[in-house]
């Protein structure tokens, strides 16, 4: 038995081996832009189309608009859910964790933050009142904070660097808009 439990243990921690890291290569482009196809292509998954899109004669919504603009609209998409799904990764992280905001959810239920269980029947804990103040905020944020007309995903957020102008160029600006793509997809 302890042979086995230790067998299991030395696996699972051969999963966190840390990979080598490519040196990245020196680019003469300043400027990336990040509606780039190659944007997300990195290893070991390389090009992920499992539908096959990007071959026009594939693709269900050729017939509506150029190739340029669906993979527009798609890449924007797939960044905004990226980035909700790693928020919503983050708040399931914190209230598993035990971490809760402290007070009262509803005083008029008496319901409190620590009373909501985890997981997906958490949601169904929620009042209603406060299920349409959700669903509320998720309409501001769509409409007017992150317009689904933005395709450039630049909402004013900056890449991660507080207090440091957002002026990324080149490789720095590729690696960052590779690492959110990538985590998003991770979250999703």
């Amino acid at each position: 038995m302890k042979l086995l439990l230790l067998a299991s243990l030395l696996a699972s921690v051969a999963s966190f081996q840390v990979a080598p890291v490519a040196q990245p290569t020196s680019s003469t482009s300043l400027s990336v832009s990040s509606l780039d196809p190659d944007i997300g292509v990195t290893a070991p998954l390389g090009l992920f189309d499992p539908l096959g899109w990007l071959d026009e004669s594939k693709d269900p919504a050729s017939k509506v608009a150029t190739f340029h603009a669906n993979f527009e609209r798609r890449r924007a998409v797939e960044r905004k859910h990226g980035r909700v799904a790693m928020a919503a990764v983050v708040g399931m992280l914190f209230h598993n964790a035990g971490i809760e905001f402290p007070g009262y959810l509803s005083k008029s239920e008496n319901m409190r933050f620590s009373d909501v269980p985890d997981g997906f029947t958490g949601l169904f804990s929620i009042p209603t009142a406060g299920l349409a103040q959700i669903f509320f905020f998720c309409g501001v944020c769509e409409l007017a904070i992150w317009p689904a007309s933005n395709y450039s995903g630049d909402y004013g957020c900056g890449y991660g660097r507080p207090f440091v102008p957002n002026v990324l160029e080149g490789e720095e600006l590729k690696y960052k808009l590779d690492m959110e793509i990538n985590q998003g997809r991770a979250a999703m």
